[in-house]
């Protein structure tokens, strides 16, 4: 309605000012969710990007705070964001709040820019595991590791 309005007007008394719409993607990324676990989802954040990319306007800003979750739902959000984006011929930015990472970074890289606080987590997409071995000393005190799978690769970071 307001666009038509606008149409009507004559030049002099159009508004000049582009408004920027802005995706807001905080919390953890799955499918599901509902009313007491509210999460990111293609399902739950469709709606919102679709209604971000009809906006007159030439950007469309997206702001993040996830520590990230589902692999799938991630690509997915990335996939239609960037896809909205070539076809409406938008550029993205994104600014990362507090955290971006693994799926939230994913979603994050759909973005031409963006922009994070130097305290702001930012990156890692996949897992990373980290431990200690004491092989030596636990052949020194007598200790031996058994470890039983259902499968020939189920422990292979063990």
């Amino acid at each position: 309605m307001k666009r038509l309005l606008n149409r009507l007007l004559p030049k002099s008394w159009r508004s000049t000012v582009v408004v920027v719409p802005v995706i807001r993607l905080h919390g953890t990324i799955m499918a599901g969710g509902g009313q007491f676990r509210p999460s990111l989802s293609l399902a739950s954040t469709a709606g919102l990007i679709e209604k971000a990319f009809s906006f007159e306007a030439p950007v469309v800003a997206i702001s993040i705070n996830s520590p990230g979750g589902s692999p799938v739902q991630s690509r997915l959000i990335f996939k239609r964001i960037r896809d909205l984006a070539v076809e409406k011929n938008k550029k993205v930015l994104v600014f990362v709040e507090d955290v971006a990472a693994s799926g939230g970074y994913m979603i994050a890289v759909a973005g031409d820019e963006i922009f994070a606080d130097p305290s702001s987590i930012v990156g890692s997409i996949g897992v990373v595991s980290a431990s200690f071995g004491f092989p030596e000393l636990m052949k020194k005190i007598g200790i031996e590791r058994r470890v039983h799978t259902a499968g020939q690769n189920k422990a292979v970071l063990d």
